[in-house]
């Protein structure tokens, strides 16, 4: 009687624990509708307190993977199809009166965008030079007297362009600090393991998320497509292009837009509220595309171990290591990692909300690790995980979170990384 009791308790306070995340998750988006962005979501500024350093300890080394910041959209395709659409409409009086107006709003940008395509914006370089003073101000100790740093980034200029301004505002906070900035197909095992021009090549297995068996078991119907098409278009006979097509490309130009100076070009067309309404549906989509390349990021997690480990043994007197890619890196980097349950691998479709969400990746999106030992140089080294900045959880063992051992840290991710090799 006393095991019944026992297991219906169990089952009763996981049930109220998986009902409280899934709350929490679906209050962030009531609070701020644009996380339903996802990886379009402008990085996100929150004050942020983190937990007291503990006693007797300083922090002295930063091991960092940031995804560039906004951007125009990734390629040309977008607005090549849309021009296309728009013009087409327009020319034989398809749209309607709000439909006109974004098309005449379309048209006096369209050269700006079409020239801009995949490039760093400005508020994406303000992104990363925000970043960067808030870490030095976080983390004092670290940068107050100076030292080594070295920067990588991926070959493509948005990255590299996010790079400069981070390095840049480091050494506007302190002269001192010697940055050394490398774009090269030398690093790129260190950023974006998985580039083609990358000279060492890895054949890492790759899973779906369990999650994608049960697929038809989420009922959430996505119809937005299909409601802003009637909003723009009159009738869409003759117009060039797939329908579902061409309503996904106007909730992509919808959601790019912040990003690059041009909110309200659709007018009332789309809301946040609309775009917050089928979050659920694009984040099961966003976790089907990162979490297949989860281990292609090994290189990555290696990496960090690896510069840590020099830094400890005196062979490195860096003080920080600095990457720069992309959402398709960090993204599958979070989920091997496991950083706040990413790793879970839910069955049940409704469970992957809880342990990621695609804002998470978002523009300027960034791991921190933040490394700290005792003063009098006694004691276990520690290191602390940010995403985003906020403290974040790892499957690691601790008796002391956010705070983690490192021979713990490395100890269980060499172990991950090596089953998978092995």
């Amino acid at each position: 009687m006393t095991k019944r009791i026992l297991t219906v308790l169990l089952t009763t306070l996981l049930a109220v624990t998986v009902w409280a995340q899934s709350s929490s998750v679906l209050d962030q988006l009531k609070t701020d509708p644009r996380k339903a962005y996802g990886t379009d979501y402008p990085y996100a500024f929150n004050d942020v307190r983190l937990t007291p350093t503990p006693a007797g300890y300083l922090p002295f080394y930063i091991s960092h993977y940031g995804r560039h910041g906004s951007r125009y959209y990734w390629n040309g395709f977008l607005y090549k199809e849309l021009d296309s659409l728009l013009t087409t409409a327009h020319n034989r009086r398809q749209l309607t009166t709000e439909g006109e107006a974004f098309f005449e709003r379309f048209e006096t940008a369209k050269q700006e965008l079409m020239t801009g395509v995949s490039e760093l914006t400005d508020l994406g370089w303000e992104q990363h030079q925000r970043i960067a003073r808030i870490m030095y101000n976080n983390f004092p100790e670290v940068f107050s007297s100076g030292g080594n740093v070295l920067a990588i980034s991926s070959l493509t200029g948005r990255c590299v362009l996010s790079m400069s301004a981070f390095c840049q505002e480091l050494v506007q906070c302190n002269p001192k600090i010697e940055i050394r900035e490398q774009s090269s197909r030398f690093t790129l095992d260190g950023v974006v393991p998985g580039d083609r021009q990358n000279p060492v090549k890895h054949d890492f297995p790759k899973y779906k998320p369990r999650y994608e068996n049960n697929r038809d078991q989420f009922t959430g119907k996505d119809s937005l497509g299909s409601i802003v098409i009637r909003r723009v278009f009159t009738n869409t006979e003759g117009l060039p292009g797939d329908i579902r097509r061409i309503g996904e490309n106007l909730i992509n130009l919808y959601t790019s837009l912040p990003n690059i100076g041009h909110e309200g070009m659709m007018g009332n067309l789309i809301t946040d509220e609309e775009i917050a309404n089928r979050w659920e549906s694009s984040n099961l989509g966003a976790y089907s595309w990162l979490f297949p390349d989860q281990y292609v990021m090994i290189p990555i997690l290696e990496d960090i171990i690896r510069k840590t480990d020099a830094v400890l043994d005196g062979s490195s007197d860096r003080i920080a290591d600095l990457r720069f890619g992309h959402d398709n890196c960090l993204g599958p980097l979070t989920i091997l990692m496991g950083i706040n349950g990413a790793d879970l691998d839910p069955e049940d479709p409704y469970e992957v909300k809880n342990c990621y969400q695609s804002w998470e990746t978002c523009k300027a999106s960034n791991l921190q690790l933040i490394f700290y030992r005792r003063q009098n140089g006694n004691g276990d080294i520690l290191v602390k995980c940010l995403l985003n900045g906020e403290e974040a959880t790892l499957p690691v063992p601790t008796t002391c979170a956010p705070y983690y051992k490192w021979t713990d840290f490395r100890e269980f991710y060499k172990k991950r990384c090596n089953s998978v090799k092995n």
